[in-house]
C-alpha cells in the first residue's frame, strides 16, 4: 500500500497519497477551533479506485484524532457513509 502523509498549517490540511502535488487520494479537513476539525472530502482518483484506499485514509484520520485528543465532523458525504457504519469510530465523532 502507499505511504499516506499528512499535511496541516493549524488551518487546514490533508491526509494524502501521492508526490510532488500530484495526490493519487486524499481527504482534506479544516480546523474548527482547537479540539474539532471537519472533514470537507475525499478524492481518489480513478487509477486507485476499488482498492479501499479511501477506507485507508479515514483510518489514518480517526488515528490522528485519537493521537491528537481531538474530535471530527464528516461533512464530506463519504467520511460520514463510514462514521454511520461504522459505531467502533464514534469516539471521535463531534
Amino acid at each position: 500500500m502507499l505511504e499516506i502523509k499528512q499535511k496541516n498549517d493549524g488551518k487546514k490540511g490533508e491526509f494524502y497519497i501521492g508526490d510532488n502535488g500530484q495526490h493519487l487520494a486524499e481527504m482534506v479537513y479544516t480546523w474548527a477551533g482547537e479540539n474539532v476539525f471537519i472533514i470537507e472530502h475525499t478524492d481518489v482518483d480513478d487509477a486507485m479506485r476499488g482498492q479501499g484506499v479511501g477506507n485507508k485514509l479515514l483510518e489514518r484520520v480517526v488515528a490522528f484524532a485519537r493521537e491528537k485528543n481531538v474530535k471530527i465532523i464528516p461533512l464530506c458525504p463519504f467520511a460520514k457513509s463510514v462514521f454511520d457504519k461504522d459505531s467502533s469510530i464514534h469516539d471521535v465523532l463531534k
